[in-house]
């Protein structure tokens, strides 16, 4: 298992790379575009329950593909590997890099604060439960996750933003490979045992 974790960071190590330089490109049109943090509020508002509905079918769809199971299963599986991991690609990680920054960051918990994004994990638990596509799901998962995460920074922090794009650039890369990887592939797998 070790090695197939192994496996899938690193072929998913240059396309994460190259999804935080597109981060890193918006943050520039961000910054020099003076754009206001009431609308990095909204977009992340956006792209972080699109994440949560592709997160939560692709996740899903991993589990069925391999292990048939009850509904309610999936639905376990599906919310606490879409709604867990997405806060942690989304918000911690950025809230943290923001912190260790010094950057002034708001603290906010998506799930929590607006229930509705709830209902999309539950959706997207739903569509993956049925149709078992992972493909181009998880591709649009590392893009949004990708961009929520750096309008988390936007949103929910002041700074002057320049001077910091390689550390962004960093955390990034860092919010998404990781836990979106977990999320999509490891997750789902510890569920299904040695079959």
């Amino acid at each position: 298992m070790l090695r197939r974790i192994a496996k899938e960071l690193k072929e998913h190590a240059p396309f994460t790379a190259l999804g935080a330089l597109t981060g890193i490109a918006i943050m520039a049109i961000i910054v020099f575009g003076n754009i206001s943090s009431e609308i990095s509020y909204a977009v992340f508002y956006t792209l972080h329950p699109g994440h949560v509905l592709l997160s939560a079918l692709v996740t899903t769809a991993m589990y069925v593909r391999y292990k048939k199971c009850k509904f309610w299963v999936a639905v376990l599986i599906g919310w606490t590997g879409s709604i867990g991991i997405a806060t942690i690609s989304d918000v911690i990680i950025p809230f943290l890099g923001g912190t260790l920054l010094r950057v002034p960051m708001e603290f906010e918990v998506p799930f929590i604060e607006e229930w509705w994004i709830n209902l999309l994990a539950l959706a997207g638990i739903a569509i993956g439960y049925w149709k078992q596509t992972t493909r181009i799901p998880h591709f649009g998962h590392v893009l949004l996750s990708t961009w929520a995460s750096l309008f988390y920074f936007t949103a929910f922090g002041i700074a002057d933003w320049i001077p910091l794009l390689p550390f962004i650039f960093l955390f990034l890369f860092l919010a998404v490979w990781i836990p979106c990887c977990t999320s999509d592939i490891v997750y789902p797998l510890l569920f299904v045992g040695k079959d």
